[in-house]
């Protein structure tokens, strides 16, 4: 149950207050006044006051981070492009849209088994949407959407770029942020549900996308073993940190007719990569 719902609950009793003491007051006229002024001023209060809806994500956002500079030692591993991918999953109170956007290229740089650094290159232009694969005149209505300014801008910015600032060790006791979402059919997948199986690593990286650099943060499932790494990770971010913005939850009369879509965006990704040649 949300603050705001409770701070809500309580207003009549507090309104009930005020009544009662508008009746200590003597005249007609600072009845009035009072009365007026006192659930005007109290209403202002309350919802001036309120906690805001959480306009966090389930991955930990924060300023972008200086990328160190890797070690010579350092090997670096070329990402195999057509075993690598992004997926993403888009909800509204109507339904969901989800699919895969290409990786266009990248590396994963590793020192004494541990990663140390790495960028992976994603490419706006290469976006599939699964549940409309079997409707072309769909699907592309849709990716031709996604591509416009009011989503991805990929004219002016056709390229995603994840560079990793750090990877650390995790234990069974890590736990993700579960964000409260407002209560539909169809809304996002939570945190906790939306999550890589068995995360050994929580990676930390600068993501720019349109233009906006922002550090997040979130679990992965890591290995390595005979000159290759594979890395999978699911987690939740909320597309309007990143001026990605239409249609978005701020206008409360859109909600009460469903007509949103909302801000956080079920994002996940498969990476595979290996030593490169000549390394």
């Amino acid at each position: 149950m949300s603050k705001l719902f409770l701070i809500n609950e309580q207003f009549p009793l507090v309104l009930d207050y005020i009544l009662k003491l508008k009746k200590t007051i003597n005249t007609k006229i600072m009845k009035k006044s009072f009365l007026n002024y006192s659930v005007l001023g109290l209403a202002l209060l309350i919802f001036s006051c309120s906690p805001q809806a959480d306009e966090g994500t389930n991955a930990e956002v924060s300023e972008a981070q200086e990328v160190q500079e890797v070690s010579n030692k350092a090997s670096n591993y070329a990402l195999d492009v057509s075993t690598s991918s992004v997926s993403w999953v888009g909800s509204k109170p109507t339904g969901k849209h989800g699919g895969t956007i290409a990786v266009k290229d990248g590396s994963i740089n590793i020192e004494n088994d541990v990663i140390v650094g790495g960028s992976i290159n994603i490419d706006l232009n290469n976006i599939i949407c699964e549940d409309l694969k079997e409707s072309q005149e769909y699907h592309d209505k849709l990716i031709g959407h996604l591509k416009s300014e009011d989503f991805f801008d990929v004219a002016n910015h056709p390229l995603a770029v994840f560079e990793i600032t750090s990877v650390e060790a995790i234990d069974s006791s890590f736990q993700v942020e579960v964000k409260e979402e407002f209560e539909t059919e169809n809304k996002p997948a939570s945190a906790d549900v939306h999550i890589v199986e068995s995360p050994t690593h929580k990676v930390t990286g600068n993501l720019t996308l349109r233009g906006t650099t922002l550090s997040i943060a979130f679990p992965a499932n890591i290995s390595m073993k005979d000159g290759s790494v594979h890395a999978e990770a699911k987690f939740n971010i909320d597309r309007t940190l990143w001026n990605v913005k239409h249609n978005d939850e701020a206008d409360v009369a859109d909600k009460a007719k469903d007509k949103f879509i909302y801000n956080t965006v079920n994002v996940g990704f498969v990476i595979s990569a290996s030593v490169a040649e000549g390394v």
